[in-house]
């Protein structure tokens, strides 16, 4: 067992974080997307160099292309702990979840309820509120801690009953950071008869997913957020999928990877996600060079890795926003370092959050402001969505300095 995180290793993998210009920068907006490490930028390259053709073809390039395809599925299947046949590559969660919704259309009855919360990205609770209005359902909001954000346990047994044929959930909140225990709720879903939804597209750069584990019936992530190409990845379970309306052509067959995601893939998204297997499997055989096992375990042992250098290096910045004045922290404090995901949101009183964010420009730190399609939830915390809160979201790759940095700064842009 190594004795901590490479995190040097890990950053040379990344050309942004080695370009001239970008390594002068403090990048902070890692919950927007990751930078792309370089394996994933020499598939994509290479594909597109030499590959870029219709697959599935007779001809020798088109059968290369259509393997690429096939390899990228199954590496998928293999990191979700998944069926090669349960992976859909959209173009991302957005689209992916409202295809989901529109697929499971004949599977509702008007006076049927779906339960939302209103922590999660519009992505989960749009499409499903679109779906309702259609169908005449009725939608149960699962609210917030109007204090902490979180999802009291206790506020989805007051929503779900018989009535309730969906559950949609976030994995981890893309503001507070707040992880929510996705294996239990699950289980509360299914004893009531509900199918569940989750939304781990702020969880899935933090952790490994094993979507067996979970026993959840889909699951929504974007790789654009996990160090590779702008694309969106959904599972969803075979007894689900079986009784879905196709989203396709008709005459294709009953997969996830066809009938949910009209018009295909991009060949070239796919060949990046092999760059991201590749990537995993490095920083694994730097970690734990004598140890074998399938992509699933593999990466459940780099995150864990990950999971305590990410703790350390966003606990200082905790520390200091819990302790300052003029602070609002929105999410788990600083003693909840490691069980959250190191993405930190807070307002400022006195100070529009747009211009915390202009403040430390001049420093050069990258973070954002805004609500970041979680309006729902600022709205549940008293906060004004047009303004919304700031965000320094951190990943694997961020280092301690970089913190630092980050806490010397705002105790210059916001005087006590």
């Amino acid at each position: 067992m190594p004795d901590g995180f490479d995190v040097a290793f890990a950053r040379a993998q990344f050309p942004a974080l080695n370009d001239p210009g970008t390594r002068l920068w403090t990048y902070l907006d890692n919950a927007g997307g990751t930078f792309v490490c370089q394996a994933a930028v020499q598939h994509m390259s290479r594909f597109l160099e030499t590959g870029k053709v219709q697959p599935y073809g007779a001809h020798p390039l088109s059968v290369r292309a259509g393997q690429s395809l096939d390899h990228a599925y199954r590496v998928l299947a293999s990191l979700l702990n998944a069926g090669e046949d349960e992976v859909v590559l959209g173009p991302n969660t957005t689209v992916n979840l409202n295809t989901l919704a529109a697929a499971m259309r004949p599977l509702f009855r008007a006076g049927d309820a779906i339960v939302t919360t209103d922590q999660d990205h519009e992505a989960n609770i749009g499409a499903w509120r679109r779906l309702a209005e259609a169908l005449d359902l009725t939608v149960r909001v699962w609210h917030v801690d109007p204090e902490t954000g979180a999802l009291p346990p206790g506020g989805l047994d007051a929503v779900l009953d018989e009535a309730v044929r969906l559950v949609a959930v976030p994995h981890t909140s893309n503001v507070t950071g707040a992880v929510n225990d996705v294996a239990a709720i699950a289980a509360k879903a299914r004893r009531a008869g509900a199918w569940v939804v989750v939304d781990g597209v702020a969880h899935a750069p933090h952790a490994a997913v094993d979507v067996k584990g979970l026993d959840v019936d889909a699951y929504a992530f974007s790789p654009y957020k996990t160090c590779g190409p702008h694309a969106g990845v959904l599972y969803v379970r075979d007894a689900l999928m079986e009784r879905l309306a196709g989203q396709n052509h008709a005459f294709l067959p009953d997969t996830a990877r066809l009938q949910l995601a009209p018009g295909g893939p991009a060949p070239e998204a796919a060949a990046g996600l092999l760059g991201v297997a590749d990537y995993l499997n490095a920083l694994y055989a730097r970690h734990f060079p004598e140890a074998v096992g399938p992509l699933h375990e593999r990466a459940a042992a780099v995150f864990g890795l990950t999971a305590a250098h990410e703790a350390a290096v966003i606990r200082p910045l905790l520390d200091a926003l819990a302790d300052h004045p003029r602070v609002r922290l929105l999410g788990p404090g600083p003693e909840a370092a490691a069980e959250r995901a190191p993405t930190v949101a807070f307002t400022v009183d006195g100070m529009a959050s747009a211009d915390v964010v202009e403040a430390l420009l001049p420093h050069r730190i990258a973070l954002r402001s805004g609500h970041f399609y979680a309006w729902r939830l600022m709205q549940a915390l008293g906060l004004d969505p047009a303004d919304g809160v700031v965000r320094a979201s951190a990943v694997h790759y961020t280092s301690e300095a970089e913190v630092r940095g980050l806490v010397e700064a705002l105790e210059t842009v916001l005087p006590r």
